[in-house]
């Protein structure tokens, strides 16, 4: 008999985090994933009990460094799943900076933090996965979540870094671009705009409520997206990028205008 892999998803109490853990263990893993309290470590476990398999727990603040480290040296990881992370949509100047620094914490540094806790256990083991969920905003921008796309594109830099120094140790970094996905992070959205209604960009706001609100119903299941991650774990040669979403294809393909034109099209989609 083959051992069974251990897989680490954070934030795996919905959407994304939460079809993953559950997918993986479908597939054969040890599947573990990390909650910030024992309230959506049930939530987890009833998922996985409602779908007949067995998903594990662990309390973990992701931007405790203290406890990172804990929980690491308890671990012998054969794949990491940094899912984790929230929504943010403001102008750059509605924008504290403690709002910036918890979300450059959350969604830069604490991933590349477990994943140099990771690396040690699976060089020992003669290799490992790192997914590292980013966006179609790792690729493109727009107003009003420029924070939140910036820690995208900081993500996708570090990972391009990592995939390369590691790659030797038969270590496997790889990005998941996914689209609009029907997850928690729309709720950020909505608790963003009720924040910024005095703001002088709030007209832009209220269409991004809009949009958000109209494209609601067509958001994908994120039962894809975890699809497309346990395929990047467990094929023998996963790419460095997967974009998820036909959204996510669409948008892409914007980076083949010129800045100029892309400039104008989206400030007056926003009415800037």
């Amino acid at each position: 008999m083959t051992e069974m892999k251990t897989a680490l998803v954070t934030g795996a109490n919905s959407g994304i985090g939460l079809a993953t853990v559950v997918e993986l263990a479908r597939r054969g893993f040890r599947s573990i994933g990390t909650v910030r309290s024992d309230a959506k470590a049930e939530i987890v476990h009833r998922a996985a009990a409602d779908a007949g398999v067995t998903v594990e727990t662990r309390l973990l603040d992701v931007t405790d460094a203290e406890a990172c480290a804990e929980l690491m040296a308890d671990l012998e990881l054969d794949a990491l799943v940094n899912n984790a992370g929230f929504g943010l949509t403001a102008a750059i100047e509605d924008t504290s900076d403690k709002e910036a620094q918890a979300i450059v914490e959350t969604m830069v540094i604490a991933p590349m933090r477990l994943a140099r806790l990771a690396l040690p256990a699976m060089r020992a083991r003669g290799g490992g996965r790192i997914i590292m969920m980013s966006s179609i905003y790792g690729r493109v921008t727009t107003p009003l979540t420029g924070w939140y796309q910036g820690s995208k594109h900081a993500l996708e830099a570090l990972s391009d870094a990592l995939r390369m120094e590691v790659k030797r140790d038969g270590v496997r970094v790889i990005l998941i671009e996914p689209g609009g996905f029907n997850t928690n992070i729309w709720d950020d959205v909505r608790r963003d705009l009720e924040a910024h209604g005095e703001s002088q960009y709030r007209g832009a706001y209220r269409r991004v409520e809009q949009v958000t609100r109209m494209s609601a119903p067509i958001m994908g299941n994120p039962r894809l997206c975890a699809r497309v991650i346990a395929h990047a774990l467990t094929t023998p040669l996963p790419r460095a990028r997967y974009l998820v979403g036909i959204d996510a294809r669409l948008t892409a393909m914007i980076t083949l205008f010129p800045t100029m034109v892309r400039d104008e099209v989206t400030r007056r989609a926003y009415g800037l």
